[in-house]
């Protein structure tokens, strides 16, 4: 492979006129598709093989015609201090505002708050159901304007009025977090190359790879039935990772020169050598996030499967479009050790002849491994003690920022009607194989009326065909409460025995079972998931560094840093620490994709810098140095590029904190910290340790197992002779390349 890449590096250098207007091509292309493509429209939300999508899937067949997936809205109304909704002045603002909201024309039906007894007992709160013919997305502007205006109108006549449901749905706001990342990015890169240019270059492909992987997103989303979430996501992750690849492949180019190497050469020998470790960097990165379709959840897979498109477009830019620029940027990206005139070069430094800050600290720990080991073991195992009180659950409506009127909606309707009213059930009887379909719809309401933690079961409504019927049960407690969770269960509980008396079957659905079901779903889930991934990955480990403690290593380290990032997560959502400097103005259960989505993506992200550090210690051992000397060795040339990877991801990760998305929050943080935790306690500090106690042991392979793998040669072996020949011979192979 490093041959290949080798050659492929020099012919992006020679050939970066052909190299950059494929790019600039590739780009114009995907912003052409996005620019033109329809408007996505709402991402359809499905669990397969559950229960509550089994009632959902019911209601589609049984109810036709009731869009039972069209937008809805709640309009509150809330009378000022003294007063009652049921005044006459009040009652006529209400009526008012529900003839003009029924005045749309994809408005299916509006319920009158003193008709439905949708008042609650004090008088002080109403509320008015809107149902649409479409989905949220879908909603004509004159549509959403009519319910903005209905609701002004009615505030404007003394009224509180705020509006639920996802009619209007917020608008995700990222904040100015995300730019100020990206300059810390800029930042890091410019002290680590002492160089505008060299800083530019990782930016800049980054940048492109990033444009063309979320434009593609967006020019295929109606077609693929992609949210916004996924674009988040991908861009969140590529340009992570885009820096990063560019930032090893550069930083290795550096080197080379400076060991006198032409820049052609050194080019060529970058991307053979670290372009390798890249390669198989965001293979791993792949792997983890295309795995994610184990948990058979059609949004979750098409998350990360548009992920891992923007990873493999940023490994392709890296070992392409990075040589192409350096091309173009010749004398101005000066070799390893030298800075830009701009930037002090020229000066004599202060330091020069000294070991540099990873040569120390990789002795200090190679001298007292075992105390490292220890130290840094017991810290994460600390910092992960707040899994232990893991509550997973959705986010809703009672997660938004207090500020907007999805929250303050949510909030009016729990103080007039209690908690649980914002979380209904929906139960739905399928009653085709009964005799007495309405007995046994009078078997349910009275079996559930009896469970703890039930409010009101409302009578059972028919279908036309009068063998279906739904049954709405309102809960004692909120929706993401364990108390409602435990409730769903015991419905399903007593389904049983309702079977077995009336050959009738009880389904219970709705957006709080849906969100049980789907939290079941990924903790079913996570342990398989878990063993193809880092299974998967500890074989393409093996292939790598032909070792098997070494992988294991990688393993274990990793399961202990995502351990201890959930901790870190579930102390700042759940416990509250720190939340008003994180923004969090809602505690609560953690957001139920987010173990397994860190396991995936932390582990992929993980892989990357053990990879890195550790194949260029590999590289050391296999060219005569002793363990405990690569391993030194492989943090003198592998230290501060990694260290800048990791603060600039970090930095990139934290951007999106400020999102008034919940779940963009929670993932940026939780991507943050556990990347802190991996690249400097694990890989950093963990890592040497172990492989100083192991010695020679870590590089240990079976022999019919080193017989059996494939050369791979990350270590750019079969670089030497090529460069024996390198010179004269640019065209031919570029005659090789393009005949590939």
């Amino acid at each position: 492979m490093a041959t290949f890449l080798y050659k492929l590096g020099r012919f992006a250098f020679r050939r970066r006129h052909f190299v950059a207007l494929i790019w600039v091509a590739l780009l114009t292309l995907a912003g052409v598709g996005a620019a033109s493509a329809p408007a996505a429209g709402t991402t359809s939300f499905s669990i397969p093989g559950t229960e509550a999508q089994k009632a959902f899937d019911l209601l589609e067949q049984r109810f036709p015609g009731s869009s039972a997936d069209g937008a809805t809205a709640r309009v509150v109304f809330k009378a000022p201090s003294g007063e009652k909704m049921d005044d006459p002045g009040n009652k006529a603002t209400v009526k008012d505002a529900v003839k003009a909201l029924g005045d749309g024309s994809e408005v299916t039906s509006v319920t009158d708050p003193f008709k439905s007894h949708a008042v609650s007992k004090d008088g002080s709160v109403a509320y008015a159901s809107v149902s649409y013919k479409v989905s949220g997305m879908e909603l004509k502007d004159s549509s959403t304007e009519a319910l903005e205006e209905a609701a002004q109108d009615a505030r404007d006549a003394g009224l509180d009025v705020e509006v639920g449901g996802d009619a209007l749905q917020a608008t995700p706001e990222t904040g100015s977090t995300e730019i100020i990342g990206i300059a810390v990015a800029a930042i890091v890169l410019v002290i680590t190359f002492g160089s505008l240019i060299a800083a530019g270059l990782p930016l800049l492909t980054a940048i492109v790879g990033v444009g063309i992987g979320v434009s593609t997103i967006t020019a295929l989303a109606k077609a693929l039935d992609l949210g916004d979430t996924t674009s988040t996501l991908a861009m969140m992750i590529g340009l992570a990772v885009g820096i990063d690849y560019a930032l090893f492949v550069v930083s290795r180019y550096r080197a080379e020169l400076a060991e006198g190497r032409e820049r052609e050469e050194a080019a060529g020998r970058a991307v053979g050598t670290a372009g390798s470790a890249v390669v198989f960097a965001g293979l791993t990165v792949v792997i983890a996030l295309v795995g994610l379709s184990v948990v058979n959840i059609p949004m979750l897979t098409k998350m990360g499967v548009a992920a891992a498109g923007t990873v493999a477009i940023a490994v392709v830019i890296a070992l392409t479009l990075i040589p192409a620029l350096l091309g173009y940027a010749g004398k101005k990206v000066q070799p390893a050790g030298k800075k830009s005139k701009l930037l002090g070069g020229g000066r004599a430094s202060k330091n020069e002849g000294k070991p540099n800050m990873g040569t120390r600290w990789a002795s200090f720990i190679v001298r007292r491994p075992l105390a490292v080991l220890l130290l840094g073991v017991v810290g994460l195992g600390a910092a992960a003690v707040p899994v232990a009180s893991l509550e997973l659950g959705l986010p809703d409506d009672g997660s938004q920022p207090t500020s907007t009127t999805q929250r303050r909606a949510y909030d009016a309707l729990s103080d007039g009607f209690g908690p649980g009213f914002n979380g209904p059930l929906m139960l739905v009887l399928d009653a085709k194989s009964s005799d007495d379909p309405k007995g046994a719809a009078t078997q349910v309401e009275d079996t559930v009326k009896d469970l703890n933690d039930v409010v009101s079961v409302s009578p059972a409504a028919f279908n036309k065909a009068g063998d279906t019927a739904t049954i709405t049960v309102i809960p004692d407690s909120k929706p993401s409460s364990v108390t409602t969770e435990d409730l769903v269960y015991a419905i399903r509980d007593a389904g049983g025995d309702i079977k077995a008396d009336t050959d009738a079957n009880v389904y219970v659905t709705g957006t709080t079972a849906m969100n049980i079901d789907f939290s079941q779903k990924l903790n079913d889930a996570l342990v398989p998931y878990l063993a193809l991934v880092v299974g998967l990955a500890f074989l393409l480990l093996i292939l790598v560094f032909r070792s098997i403690l070494v992988p294991l290593k990688a393993a274990l380290g990793f399961l202990l840093s995502v351990m201890a990032a959930l901790g870190a997560v579930v102390a700042v959502f759940q416990w509250g620490w720190l939340s008003g400097l994180m923004g969090v103005e809602e505690t609560g259960p953690i957001m139920s994709m987010m173990p397994i989505f860190m396991v995936g993506v932390v582990f992929g992200l993980a892989m990357d810098y053990e990879v890195f550090l550790v194949t260029r210690m590999r590289e050391a051992y296999v060219h005569g140095e002793k363990p405990n000397q690569a391993i030194v060795t492989g943090f003198k040339h592998g230290a501060r590029v990694v260290t800048a990877a990791a603060v600039i991801m970090i930095a990139v990760f934290s951007g999106f904190i400020g999102s008034s998305e919940s779940m963009i929050k929670m993932i940026g943080f939780g991507l943050a910290i556990a990347v802190f935790f991996d690249a400097f306690v694990v890989r950093m500090t963990i890592v040497p340790a172990v492989l100083a106690l192991l010695g020679k042991k870590a590089w240990w392979l079976p022999k019919w197992l080193d017989r059996v793998l494939p050369n791979v040669d990350v270590e750019g072996e079969g670089l030497r002779a090529l460069s024996e020949k390198s010179d004269g011979g640019g065209k031919d192979e570029d005659r090789e390349l393009v005949r590939v």
